[in-house]
């Protein structure tokens, strides 16, 4: 056979080999194929029947679970309504009592009002028996004397009025002569005693501070460009700085000393730094009004150290701080009052009363006076309503408000603190005044008196301590001057404020003096 045939014929056998390869794999596949598909299938309905029958049980659980809450839920519910009904039945059983105790009551106060009408009518019968009774002893005892009753009493209360002034008159005399005796000696010794054992340096207050500089060289340095250092330190403190020809100095004007402290201390502080431009005036004014309140603090609890006054609210220490600040007539207030609280303290010993709390008061007596420019008022009212704010004594109070007799002192306590804040302010040197305060408070003096009917001519002798009256013989008798007086001196009281007090002297053919204190 030739080599082509073979060859054809096995590319033949090749192909059906092939051929018959490839249709059985095919026939394979498709037969793993449906297998595969059925067994998925099988699967598939397993599942679900599992499903199925889990849902089922999971529904019968959750069934099941509901119930057993309502169950719960009901149970709960019935015992708090039974708990509520046995609450209800319980208040109902309270109000019952509580009724039946009422018309009790109601009951026991109808019988006593009865009992109570039956008494009272049984009164009013007895006493109309009684004012009977009385007008026949009345009208037999006006038969046996002879007099009515109206003559009677008016002889009675006549003896009687003139035995008793009498008596009064012999025991005023000699409560005089024996008040004359002592009072003099030991008012003498109390007064001395005091002012020598109280003695105290006063600074002279005035409206200005001066600041020492290095050079005159930094004048212009606190003046700054185009004033504008000199602006921001004035617009700080509230205080006018007065920059001439003084060498090495500037002066700071104003009349809040507690400002012109701020502003005196925020000064040498930026002289001391060097640096002077309007951020460091700030930052250095804020610091010096931090200092000056510690300052303040400090000398409240100072001063209440020094006189031995302990307890007092920190709201009053800073105030008594504060009046270290405040002058009156050139007294330092602080040192007034720290005067006042010793001198009180001294005469109260000397008395057997309370030294501490004659302290206390003469300490606090002038407190108003620490904000008597900000608040509406007299230092008096003000010191008063703030020692009531702070819980102060009844004692105190009553100091603070009769220590210039605005109201009537209520204990010897208060009477002390009069006297010891008249001796402090009279005190040679304690106090000043301008000239213009001086003049005008003399012409007012004359002024006051001259009003008077009968007044000749007045004049105002001694720096202003006494008065001196000329009266018109025919129109004010000996009698009438002791009156005329007293009325000038309430007048100059109420007109004016002094210091210390003033003598009123009336002259005719003999001389009556009084005093305003």
């Amino acid at each position: 056979m030739p080599t082509a045939a073979i060859i054809i014929i096995a590319v033949v056998a090749l192909i059906l080999v092939a051929f018959l390869t490839r249709a059985l794999t095919i026939s394979s596949l498709k037969n793993n194929a449906e297998n595969k598909i059925g067994n998925a299938e099988t699967r598939a309905r397993e599942i679900i029947d599992d499903a199925v029958k889990t849902a089922e049980a999971k529904k019968k659980e959750g069934l099941l679970e509901v119930k057993e809450e309502s169950i719960k839920t009901k149970n709960e519910l019935e015992k708090e309504s039974k708990e509520r009904r046995a609450e209800l039945q319980r208040y109902e059983k309270r109000v019952l009592t509580k009724e039946e105790s009422v018309e009790k009551r109601a009951d026991m106060v109808e019988r006593r009002e009865q009992s109570l009408q039956a008494k009272e009518e049984n009164l009013k019968t007895k006493e109309a028996k009684v004012e009977e009774l009385s007008n026949q002893r009345v009208q037999e005892l006006e038969r046996i004397s002879g007099l009515t009753s109206e003559q009677a009493k008016e002889h009675l209360l006549k003896t009687v009025e003139e035995e008793v002034k009498h008596d009064a008159a012999k025991l005023v005399k000699e409560l005089e002569s024996q008040a004359k005796e002592e009072a003099d000696k030991k008012a003498r010794e109390y007064v001395v005693t005091s002012i020598q054992r109280c003695a105290a340096d006063h600074v002279a207050e005035t409206t200005i501070s001066v600041v020492q500089l290095p050079s005159d060289e930094m004048k212009g340095r606190i003046i700054g460009r185009e004033g504008r250092n000199i602006r921001a330190l004035e617009t700080l403190t509230g205080v006018e700085l007065i920059i001439d020809d003084t060498p090495e100095a500037v002066v700071l004007s104003g009349f809040d000393p507690i400002r012109r402290e701020v502003a005196k201390i925020a000064l040498e502080k930026l002289i001391v730094d060097g640096r002077i431009h309007p951020a460091r005036i700030e930052e250095m004014v804020e610091k010096a009004r931090k200092e000056v309140e510690v300052m303040i603090r400090e000398e409240g609890e100072n001063a209440a150290f020094e006189v031995g006054v302990h307890g007092i609210h920190p709201e009053l220490i800073k105030l008594l701080g504060r009046m270290r600040f405040r002058t009156s007539y050139g007294q330092n207030a602080l040192k007034h009052s720290m005067e006042v609280a010793q001198l009180a303290g001294l005469l109260a010993g000397e008395v057997g009363l309370d030294v501490k709390m004659a302290k206390r008061a003469g300490l606090l007596h002038d407190i108003g006076k620490s904000i008597d420019h900000d608040v509406e008022g007299t230092h008096v009212q003000i010191g008063a309503d703030l020692a009531r704010k702070y819980k102060e004594s009844d004692v105190v109070i009553n100091s603070i408000e009769s220590h210039h007799g605005d109201v009537e002192p209520k204990s010897l306590i208060a009477v002390l603190v009069q006297a010891a804040d008249t001796i402090s302010a009279a005190r040679p040197g304690a106090r000043r005044e301008t000239l213009e305060a001086y003049t005008n408070r003399l012409k007012q003096l004359e002024d006051i008196t001259n009003q008077f009917k009968g007044v000749d001519k007045s004049f105002a002798i001694q720096a202003g301590r006494e008065v001196r009256i000329m009266v018109v013989p025919d129109q004010v008798s000996d009698a009438d001057m002791v009156l005329l007086a007293r009325d000038i001196a309430k007048q100059i009281e109420f007109e004016l404020e002094y210091p210390g007090q003033i003598k009123v002297n009336v002259i005719r053919e003999s001389r009556v003096s009084d005093y305003a204190k």
